[in-house]
């Protein structure tokens, strides 16, 4: 029996993606749920895995071709096995298993957005399928989940789609897929075709340059206060919550107590209307072998310090191995991007559409400063608040970066929202 392998179902926010990498040759054999070849979108690249036990086909699509979602790329021929297996039903029907219940889920690797919603409606977790990493419940699978049960109809059940790893990067920057031809002294160039993810970092980068009215605005912050406040409870907080303390944590919590102050900057326009959002997804720039990515923290101001460290954790290494998925770089009301950690002592963030704002953090480095008429030397971190003009004036761009900066130096205010 001949089955097609098709393109999966991609989430909303993709509209293709570009084959890289077959995994198989036709006439090799494959076992279910195999890997067959590589799908790389602008975001992240994905397993297209194979439909039944068999012999791969003829393949349809080639690497380097754009596919969509459904489209044929290749044929397989099911194993006899497969076929006499599939049908026949087991002699004594097993009991159908209790459903699994919230105490079976892991709740601490929900997010905040995803509790309170089952909360709110008293839903038990167990029962709703996950489309996240490993199966976790998503915001989407709950609301999806609610409302299949308000029409009446039976709860989505969402395939998984596994992520690939890095070491897929490596197949589309391989020498292979170079040109390599001389200039017209002779001298080599290597010409390598851009891969989507820099494409559409590219496309984003001069989009906000071309249809915002980008500013930016520069402060210093004086990081002694929070630096003596990390190393005084580093070790009682590891030991507590089992992940380290970082400085991160504390810029995400300043940057949620300034946009509630001014709503402006967690804002976006949507032609001709403000969007005022009224939750506060912040995004972390990270690093990865594909280039800059910028995975989301849902709710921030729902999450406590340990929580967010933890999960910034989890998007660094999944940075690193090719894992994170679509939904955890969706969306997203402003951005944190970190420069320091590279060497950079100031610089200019550019905006990621549609948000309105961006903060660059930098380098801290010791200087000598005034206080109280007196030098002393600090640990002074300089940072960057781009913004859209159209929407936010300067005067709370201004002050929201103020705003940030009195909460790192003055940590208490975080806790005393003051």
């Amino acid at each position: 029996m001949t089955v097609d392998v098709k393109v999966p179902t991609l989430p909303e926010s993709v509209a293709d993606g570009t084959l890289v990498n077959w995994k198989k040759k036709p006439g090799d054999p494959v076992t279910r749920g195999e890997n067959l070849v590589d799908l790389e979108t602008d975001k992240v690249v994905l397993d297209i895995p194979a439909p039944a036990d068999g012999v791969l086909g003829p393949i349809l699509r080639q690497e380097g071709e754009t596919v969509t979602t459904g489209e044929v790329i290749a044929t397989l021929e099911e194993s006899a096995g497969a076929q006499i297996a599939a049908p026949i039903p087991a002699a004594t029907p097993a009991p159908a298993p209790a459903p699994a219940s919230t105490t079976e889920v892991d709740l601490d690797g929900l997010s905040p957005a995803v509790r309170r919603l089952a909360a709110e409606n008293s839903l038990d977790i167990g029962k709703i399928p996950g489309s996240g990493r490993g199966g976790r419940v998503t915001k989407a699978d709950v609301l999806a989940f609610i409302e299949a049960r308000k029409s009446g109809a039976p709860a989505p059940v969402v395939a998984p789609v596994r992520v690939a790893a890095a070491p897929v990067v490596a197949a589309m920057t391989a020498p292979a897929a170079a040109t390599v031809a001389p200039d017209a002294l002779g001298r080599l160039e290597q010409r390598v075709p851009m891969t989507r993810l820099r494409a559409r970092v590219a496309e984003r980068l001069l989009m906000a340059k071309n249809t915002t009215a980008m500013l930016t605005t520069f402060n210093e912050i004086n990081m002694k206060p929070v630096m003596d406040l990390r190393a005084r409870y580093k070790d009682e907080f590891e030991k507590k919550h089992g992940v380290r303390l970082g400085f991160m944590g504390f810029f995400v919590k300043a940057v949620v107590e300034a946009l509630k102050r001014y709503p402006a900057v967690n804002g976006s326009i949507d032609g001709n209307d403000i969007i005022y959002h009224s939750y506060y997804d912040i995004g972390v720039a990270v690093s990865s072998p594909r280039g800059l990515v910028v995975p989301i923290l849902r709710d921030a101001d729902q999450m406590s310090l340990a929580e967010i460290e933890r999960t910034i954790g989890e998007f660094g290494q999944k940075a690193k191995d090719g894992s994170l998925t679509v939904e955890e770089m969706t969306g997203g009301t402003f951005t944190i991007t970190n420069g320091g950690v590279f060497g950079s002592l100031m610089s200019t963030p550019i905006l990621n559409p549609p948000q309105s704002g961006i903060l660059g953090m930098h380098a801290t480095k010791d200087r000598p400063m005034a206080e109280n008429g007196q030098v002393v030397i600090r640990p002074m971190m300089y940072v960057a608040h781009s913004y859209d003009h159209r929407i936010i004036d300067g005067r709370e761009a201004v002050t929201f970066l103020v705003t940030v900066k009195e909460c790192i130096e003055d940590p208490a205010r975080l806790v005393l929202s003051v």
